[in-house]
């Protein structure tokens, strides 16, 4: 009986500890859903830690359209130029290198 009682809080520990790790996974996948926010991309990017993104700290797109998003033409992308810059389109790729 104790054996049983014992295998059988074995077996619910271990399905609830699965079904966690599945919601733990599913929110994730939902966070990471759709272009970052300007603030992740300062916070990811910005090297120095000097709240702007110069061109060497850039990558991607960023760096092709950095003159276009750099509004105020200061040499630097500010969190607020950053939200002013159109969210990449659906489906929009760069060109395959052959």
């Amino acid at each position: 009986m104790k054996k049983t009682i014992l295998g059988l809080s074995l077996l619910f520990a271990l399905i609830a500890s699965t079904a966690i790790q599945a919601q733990d996974q599913q929110s994730n996948r939902k966070e990471r859903k759709g272009p970052p926010t300007a603030s992740k991309l300062l916070k990811k990017m910005d090297t120095n830690e000097d709240g702007k993104l110069s061109k060497t700290e850039v990558k991607g797109s960023l760096k092709k359209d950095f003159a276009a998003i750099d509004t105020d033409k200061d040499g630097f992308l500010s969190e607020a130029e950053l939200e002013k810059m159109p969210a990449p389109q659906k489906g929009e790729r760069p060109p395959r290198r052959e």
